[in-house]
């Protein structure tokens, strides 16, 4: 009897790849390898092995993602001429950062803080477009969601090209100063807009999400708003040398998989938002986006009245109270307007996998920086964890993820309640953000208000 023997064979990663795969591949390694031989002297050990894998990770996103090529291209390109420019005009130590208000080029463009600016500028056109959509689009794709969108990919060029000067920016200052920007509050609101856009982005690309576009960068434009207040009241923009518990390459990789979860987790929120205004009765929306909101006002002027808190905390009080007074109002406006604001959305059953996803997402990175955060801990300050408030609420964020996932693989969580649960995520995510940085103090105090 004659045996037929099938062999089924997975293609491995870099079989069937065309010219342009490659070329990508050689221009991203030679990119590492200039980078490596120029300042080779600035890294350590562990770095260099992070700049490896970093090189790794961009050619094989870039083989499954195309456009990501020409963002990595441009950027790279951008911030090339950028330092070029600075280098035309030396300093005493290093280049002179002061070609930036001298240079067209740095001071209108290029110069971190031209290039932040100009992000700003093109998430709130992004903005505008995406919502604008909503009213003037028929058909699957309107015009003015599609302009949205490039407008998106834009800011976020813009947003690392910023990134890669102004790291370029911090070595040129004095020794031991130079470290990669995402130190502060500033440096991170800046990561936090880029990678949530391009995680929507990526979905928008894969799930044809576009009309859930006006509703992520709700979320992004809201942090550049806190961007650019935080910068006119603390001068923000200025690089500051990294204080000693930040003096470690465990930052390089703790803080960028940690705003992966938080972007994920944001962006999920915001598909929950769209989900609730196309599904959930009008009772439960007035109470849930208007109501809860009054209430979170309420408590905190309350607290503000008749706790004993010193000055800086009452200002901090204030400052909240108004900034959330906008929030019902628009809550409000978009329950009225829910019919034309859900009209293009996708299936229900597609918002609700792509929230499913993002949290996913979300939860993995959390929890690889939450364990890169113990090691970090450990290292620094001699043990894995501490309770500190930052990395309680950290863990409680952690669970409160674990728990949607859990109900959603095993007691089938899906429609309004997993929404709504998504949607209040987002507030225990901002408390652990900003909430701990804000009013409670600890070895994480370092990122205080």
């Amino acid at each position: 009897m004659n045996t037929a023997t099938l062999t089924i064979g997975k293609r491995q990663p870099w079989q069937g790849r065309s010219p342009a795969d490659w070329l990508f591949a050689l221009a991203v390694l030679a990119g590492a390898f200039w980078a490596f031989s120029r300042y080779a002297a600035y890294m350590d050990g562990y770095e260099r092995g992070i700049l490896g894998f970093a090189a790794a990770a961009l050619i094989a996103l870039g083989w499954t993602w195309r456009p990501l090529r020409l963002l990595a291209a441009c950027s790279a390109g951008a911030a090339l001429l950028a330092i070029s420019l600075y280098n035309q005009h030396p300093g005493s130590y290093g280049a002179d950062l002061g070609a930036a208000d001298k240079v067209f080029w740095l001071k209108y463009l290029l110069s971190s803080q031209s290039a932040i600016l100009w992000m700003a500028v093109l998430f709130y056109m992004s903005l505008g477009f995406y919502w604008g959509g909503f009213f003037t689009g028929k058909g699957e794709n309107s015009t003015a969601e599609v302009i949205g969108s490039k407008l998106a990919w834009g800011a976020v060029f813009m947003a690392l090209t910023g990134t890669f000067v102004r790291w370029f920016e911090s070595h040129q200052i004095g020794p031991g100063i130079g470290h990669i920007p995402v130190s502060n509050l500033y440096e991170v609101f800046i990561l936090f807009a880029w990678l949530t856009t391009l995680i929507y982005l990526y979905f928008e690309a894969r799930f044809a999400t576009r009309a859930l576009g006006a509703y992520v960068m709700l979320v992004v434009c809201c942090a550049v708003s806190f961007l650019l207040w935080y910068t006119l009241v603390r001068e923000a923009q200025e690089i500051q040398p990294l204080l000693p518990a930040l003096q470690s390459w465990w930052m390089k990789i703790h803080v960028p998989a940690n705003f992966i979860g938080y972007g994920s987790f944001s962006l999920a929120a915001m598909v929950a938002l769209a989900y609730l205004l196309k599904t959930a009765e009008s009772r439960s929306l007035w109470i849930g986006l208007v109501g809860v909101p009054l209430v979170i006002i309420a408590v905190i002027l309350l607290v503000r009245v008749f706790a004993t808190l010193d000055e800086a905390t009452v200002q901090g009080l204030d400052a909240w109270a108004s900034r959330l007074a906008g929030l019902p109002v628009f809550f409000g406006l978009c329950v009225l307007a829910r019919k034309p604001l859900t009209a293009r959305l996708p299936e229900l059953q597609s918002v609700d996998d792509l929230m499913y996803k993002a949290i996913a997402m979300g939860f993995a990175f959390f929890t690889i920086a939450t364990i890169l955060g113990a090691l970090w801990a450990a290292d620094a300050w001699g043990g894995y964890w501490s309770w500190d408030p930052k990395e309680t609420w950290a863990l409680i964020v952690w669970l409160n993820y674990a728990a949607w996932l859990h109900m959603r693989l095993m007691k089938g969580l899906r429609g309004q309640p997993a929404a709504w649960w998504a949607l209040g995520g987002l507030l225990v995510t901002t408390f652990a953000f900003l909430g701990v940085n804000m009013f409670l103090s600890g070895l994480h105090s370092y990122g205080k208000l």
